[in-house]
């Protein structure tokens, strides 16, 4: 059987990734209030967590309120996450390529995935399943490597290409060989379009105050050239 993208990595670095999280920059300070920041009031929504990692999102979305299914397709991150959160959630190890059977199509208020879509190679193919499991006018809030920091990053020779490529991430005290895929703006942005959703927010995120404590070199670096790219968007009726 085909493992995901990523997969051995993860499941490497789950123990780390969760124990560091909550405190290095790049999440805590930078990418996560900047996708935060574009959630609607999700008091009473029904939640897909499309890639829930140690559960931070997941835990967030239920202390404010809503009900939450969450998947990763790394049990470890999985076993992790139910460490943090257990009550209010339905847990899941799954893989976003795979076809989902267990969510019923529409039963979904909102659906978040922060930093997974880089791991998947076909856009079109995810947004389509996620429109699928949306109830109409429901929420899509993502977050993403920038492509114009992506491509200078990893110094590809053709932009609109979405290539497989690999670094070293040493952030999190074990390093890894991470696998992702880069690609343009465009092939982020039409594959949605294309998949029925309406694009409401484009957010291209600055790191908060508590970032620039944490670290001042890459807080003045992110000021001028973004790391991230975070999306809202809604179903279209």
């Amino acid at each position: 059987m085909r493992k995901p993208l990523a997969f051995e990595a993860y499941e490497t670095l789950a123990e780390a990734y969760s124990a560091h999280v909550d405190t290095k920059p790049h999440n805590a300070y930078y990418e996560r209030p900047a996708t935060l920041s574009l959630l609607p009031d999700v008091a009473g929504l029904t939640v897909l967590d499309a890639g829930c990692g140690p559960g931070s999102y997941t835990q967030w979305l239920v202390r404010h309120g809503a009900r939450v299914v969450a998947i990763d397709a790394s049990p470890r991150m999985i076993e992790l996450a139910k460490s943090r959160v257990s009550a209010g959630v339905d847990y899941h190890v799954a893989d976003l390529e795979g076809n989902l059977p267990f969510l019923s199509d529409g039963s979904f208020d909102l659906v978040i995935a922060p930093l997974v879509m880089d791991y998947l190679r076909d856009w079109q193919e995810v947004f389509m399943k996620f429109n699928r499991l949306l109830k109409p006018g429901g929420w899509l809030v993502f977050s993403s490597g920038h492509p114009m920091f992506d491509a200078k990053y990893y110094n590809t020779a053709d932009y609109f290409a979405t290539e497989l490529v690999r670094c070293t991430w040493k952030g999190f005290g074990v390093p890894v060989e991470m696998p992702s895929y880069r690609r343009s703006l465009s092939s982020a942005i039409n594959p949605l379009l294309e998949s029925g959703f309406e694009i409401v927010q484009i957010l291209e995120p600055k790191p908060t105050e508590h970032f620039q404590r944490a670290d001042p070199v890459k807080y003045k670096r992110l000021m001028c050239e973004p790391c991230f790219l975070c999306i809202k968007a809604r179903k279209a009726a």
